[in-house]
């Protein structure tokens, strides 16, 4: 397992290449831009809806005030919840570009002998996880919610979904590089997947750091895949 920290900081400085820091800021960028549009729109549309159903101006006193607060709310609760679907969509369309650098850097050889990966494949993986990740969320929900009154019980939960969705969404961003056919598995364990994913996860939660969380995954699980088939 300690192939894990020392693939999170060669990834954390990999962060601060020429290369890489571009693709950083281009997927902070349109992602940032994703969530604006989406919190405008999603604040005008549940106030709209909210209006619909009733609570407009003239309900009752502070009808108004009390609308606008719930389309807050909710859009706030609602871009929270879904960082982590909408980061990670954005880096995959730059996830085998941040691949590519890191292995140009640190494993010439590796880089040497992969494989474009096609546009189809990497679309229908990029496809597959996002609903994968919006499913099993979804499914957690009722569980986050009724651990809502333990303070940390709603944390955990998502926290676990994801850790062990994102490993996988990382080794797969790597690993279509070099397997060698459909049944040819990455040279890492589930435990390193899950711990990698963890942490990526538990960055997605914090404010600012949730920004490179994505691409930091991205580079640290490089490191992890290459490091790991070295030693096997």
């Amino acid at each position: 397992m300690a192939t894990v920290p020392t693939s999170l900081a060669l990834g954390f400085g990999q962060l601060f290449d020429g290369a890489v820091l571009r693709i950083l800021l281009k997927s902070v960028a349109v992602t940032l831009a994703i969530f604006i549009a989406v919190a405008v729109g999603g604040v005008w549309l549940i106030d709209w809806a909210l209006a619909g159903a009733g609570l407009e101006d003239t309900a009752f006193a502070g009808a108004g005030p009390l609308r606008e607060a719930i389309s807050l709310l909710a859009t706030i609760l609602g871009l929270w919840l879904g960082w982590r679907l909408v980061a990670m969509a954005v880096v995959q369309f730059y996830a085998e570009d941040v691949v590519r650098a890191v292995e140009r850097r640190h494993y010439p050889a590796e880089a040497s002998a992969a494989r474009e990966v096609p546009f189809g494949l990497s679309m229908r993986y990029a496809t597959r996880s996002l609903l994968r990740a919006l499913l099993a969320n979804l499914a957690a929900l009722p569980v986050a919610a009724v651990l809502l009154v333990t303070g940390v019980g709603t944390f955990v939960v998502f926290w676990l979904v994801n850790a062990v969705l994102l490993g996988r969404e990382l080794q797969d961003m790597v690993w279509l590089r070099h397997r060698q056919g459909e049944d040819d598995l990455a040279p890492i364990s589930r435990g390193q997947r899950l711990a990698l994913g963890g942490v990526i996860a538990a960055l997605l939660a914090v404010p600012f750091l949730n920004l490179v969380a994505p691409v930091l995954g991205a580079a640290s699980a490089t490191h992890l895949v290459h490091r790991s088939a070295r030693r096997s």
